[in-house]
């Protein structure tokens, strides 16, 4: 099995697609440490981001993962950390 990498632009575009983005926020800009709710993205927007992260990926989530991960650069470090394990099986 090839070593996935879940990037800024994954998450990005995976946010786009799932629950659009908030008029005046640019995902584009300088977003790696700004709080998910500052980008405009509540609970439900994040259940939707991590079910389809779940899907593209193959990998299944832990419930307080956006509670433990509140920031785009935490989140990308957690994804990464679930795709190494999976690789490691």
């Amino acid at each position: 099995m090839s070593e996935q990498k879940f990037t800024l632009d994954d998450l990005k575009r995976i946010l786009r697609e799932g629950a659009g983005t908030d008029e005046g926020v640019d995902l584009d800009g300088d977003i790696l440490d700004t709080d998910f709710e500052a980008l405009g993205y509540e609970s439900l927007a994040l259940l939707e981001t991590g079910g389809r992260i779940e899907r593209e990926y193959g990998i299944s989530l832990d419930d307080d993962i956006f509670t433990d991960n509140r920031t785009p650069r935490s989140l990308v470090a957690a994804i990464n950390g679930y795709l190494e394990e999976l690789v490691a099986q």
